[in-house]
């Protein structure tokens, strides 16, 4: 299978996830539109590619059969998100160029949406098409890396230090926690699906939690250098956080970046060709 395979993949998975929105009963009279609202307003789906870009390498015959974890990690992510622009962390109007939830609704439905697609991406999981002993392993890698293990502490992390200077050792543990550690899953989850060595598994991990780093430092120059419009959220919204930016300037940060992006490109010449293919297709708008 060559590159075109997962670029199609990647196009069945994009309307599979449109369609795919589910029935919500009761009466209340917009909860159930709000609650795929977030999921229907774009965003790049950068999780689920990386899952299906392993598994359309090494499995392509289970490329279907991962969307819905695919699609567990893009509910999951997008919970994140929700809750990250709630008032009580950063009080974001824009996310995804549209207002966020609590914008066009309120509070309320902001944060029990944020809380439905949280555990609905557990459900998802359930329901996939898989070995019973798969799902078990996917299940406890993202309720891990996407809790207490990973990103919930993280974001802790960092919004009880908000305007303090922290060592850019512990910036580095916050952010690991916080962006890293769900993307390096994303890659994790696809290799455990396409049922692969557990040494690949750990490549594939380790690998993830650089690309997460460089994404987050990436995404602190971001804020710093474009404007709402151009990233699409609201953006200057790191003056009394800990961002790379902060800590080590525009200059350092851009510096730090270019360290990690070579050893990135470095470690994707070292894997199998069809996965370096894939993977350098969806990260060359990003290196």
């Amino acid at each position: 299978m060559d590159v075109n395979f997962y670029r199609e993949t990647c196009t069945a998975f994009d309307k599979f996830l449109i369609a795919f929105k589910p029935e919500i009963k009761g009466f209340h009279p917009y909860f159930e539109h709000s609650f795929w609202e977030m999921i229907e307003n774009g965003g790049k789906r950068f999780r689920p590619k990386l899952l299906l870009s392993v598994v359309c390498a090494l499995n392509p015959a289970l490329s279907k059969n991962a969307f819905l974890p695919a699609l567990a990690l893009e509910c999951l992510h997008t919970y994140s998100l929700i809750h990250d622009d709630l008032p009580a962390m950063d009080n974001a109007s824009l996310r995804r160029g549209h207002p966020t939830l609590h914008q066009s609704y309120d509070e309320v439905t902001a944060i029990l949406v944020g809380d439905a697609l949280n555990t609905y991406s557990f459900y998802l999981l359930s329901q996939a098409r898989l070995d019973d002993g798969v799902k078990i392993r996917l299940i406890r890698e993202l309720s891990d890396k996407g809790g207490i293990g990973g990103m919930v502490i993280g974001q802790a992390m960092d919004c009880f230090f908000e305007n303090q200077t922290l060592e850019i050792q512990k910036l580095q543990e916050i952010h690991l926690n916080k962006t890293a550690k769900v993307i390096a899953s994303s890659l994790k989850m696809g290799a455990m699906i396409s049922n692969v060595s557990k040494d690949l598994e750990d490549i594939l991990s380790d690998f993830g939690l650089k690309l997460g780093l460089y994404f987050q430092i990436r995404d602190d120059i971001i804020d710093v250098t474009q404007s709402e419009v151009q990233a699409g959220k609201t953006t200057q919204h790191d003056k009394g956080k800990n961002s790379y930016v902060n800590l080590l300037g525009l200059e350092g940060a851009n510096g730090s970046i270019k360290d990690l992006q070579n050893e990135i490109l470095e470690n994707l010449n070292g894997f199998d060709k069809r996965l370096k293919e894939n993977l350098n297709d969806l990260l060359k708008d990003y290196l």
